[in-house]
């Protein structure tokens, strides 16, 4: 997962209210009881139908870190379904090109032709720092399953002199020790789409890659750049030993697991640095939340009349179900009775509700690798997470709402 925290704006304040943690797996929550603990641990909403359809909220981080905290419900439903449907799909040759395309400058221009030279200049400098640093980063598993520091860069960080600075800045904050350490290990959208494979469901995308990604390049230069030199602010405080991040992406883990990502709270003042970040994140809310909701509530109705005997669970990330003018809202107001699946609840009352998706044993296919082709399923194009500050909502909106991330090919 792209650290999408870009500039320093305010902390995010996340208020615990969440579910009692399970099991002492890695992510542990540790969350303060509550009586209503039941509602909160879930991002599971059944849409009410027959056979019944679902929207789950996902997070772009490795699934060893929440799977033991998703409800058995959420997972009974992902196991009764006959077709899944993520954001993006990269099993289409012309979604790859398109991805790659997007992302790259004009033909004939270089980024050190369009930089200011004193950011290119750090920017090669940081770069020279991650490739140095690398081997050092890598883990014994990650050698072991055939990982080395060369190719990884590599395959994060090549042809960066072509890219368009905003991807650039993507590059850079997802360059971190922390995201370097879980390569290999499928978010969660990723992993369920594998099993989806292994299950043999049928799977689709709501999306292409062009409704993702052009919004990012609708930011104005001076936006980009102000976002770029941040990063690489933050990059080098850190470096340096200088800065102290108080909020990470293992707080957003956190609050995820105990199922209270609707309790934060944002603060603003009126620094000139402040308004330009809050310009930009409300740019991206617009673009990337709202407008989008709408988009994909519509066409999450045609497909539920276009199959109506099919019963779907629709994996989006969970900032699509937060807040206002979700695709919950769109497809209420299309008049489908939209019903919130509480963590104890079973989906149907056949089932136990103990069952779980019997595969955390085996083999972990890794990021590197492209979708097979022949059946078809939703690649995550959101790496690993990575250990920045959750300094700006646009960390919020992005890790819980936006997939684009170039394939590691």
């Amino acid at each position: 997962m792209s650290p999408w925290s870009w500039f320093l704006l305010q902390t995010l304040c996340l208020l615990p209210t969440g579910a009692a943690s399970r099991r002492g797996a890695p992510g542990t929550a540790n969350c303060e009881l509550k009586p209503q603990q039941s509602e909160l641990n879930s991002f599971l909403w059944t849409i009410k139908r027959d056979p019944p359809s679902y929207f789950f909220g996902t997070i772009h981080v490795p699934y060893t870190r929440v799977w033991d905290f998703i409800p058995d419900n959420s997972k009974e439903a992902f196991l009764q379904s006959s077709i899944v449907y993520f954001e993006l799909d990269l099993t289409d040759p012309y979604t790859i090109s398109a991805l790659t395309s997007c992302q790259m400058l004009p033909q004939g221009e270089n980024l050190q032709d369009v930089l200011p030279r004193d950011i290119y200049c750090r920017l090669k400098r940081h770069l020279e720092y991650v490739k140095l640093m690398m081997p050092l980063w890598m883990t014994p598993d990650q050698r072991g399953k055939g990982l080395y520091a060369d190719y990884l860069f590599n395959a994060i960080a090549g042809n960066w002199e072509r890219k368009r600075p905003v991807w650039v800045m993507l590059m850079v904050n997802s360059l971190t020790e922390v995201d370097i350490k879980s390569r290999g290990v499928p978010v969660l959208d990723l992993f369920l789409a594998q099993e989806a494979e292994r299950l043999r469901k049928q799977t689709g995308a709501v999306e292409k890659v062009e409704e993702q990604c052009h919004p990012l390049n609708g930011l104005n230069f001076s936006q980009v750049i102000f976002a770029l030199n941040q990063t690489l602010l933050q990059q080098e405080s850190l470096r340096a030993g200088s800065l102290q991040i108080p909020y990470t992406t293992e707080d957003l883990i956190k609050h995820y697991n105990c199922g209270d990502l609707s309790s934060v709270i944002l603060s603003h003042d009126s620094s000139q640095e402040r308004i330009t970040a809050q310009e930009i994140d409300s740019y991206l809310r617009r673009e990337l939340i709202y407008k989008r909701n709408e988009r994909i509530g519509k066409r999450v109705k045609a497909l539920l009349e276009e199959f109506p005997d099919k019963g779907f669970f629709f994996a989006f990330g969970a900032g699509h179900f937060m807040g206002n003018n979700t695709v919950l809202d769109v497809l209420r107001r299309e008049g489908y009775e939209v019903e919130h699946a509480p963590a104890g609840r079973p989906i149907h009352n056949d089932i136990v509700p103990q069952l779980q998706v019997p595969v955390l044993d085996r083999h972990i296919s890794t990021e590197l690798r492209l979708p097979r082709r022949g059946h078809s399923h939703h690649s995550q194009m959101v790496a690993s997470s990575a250990c920045l500050s959750l300094w700006t909502p646009v960390f919020w909106v992005l890790v819980l709402a936006f997939q684009t991330e170039t394939p590691l090919l």
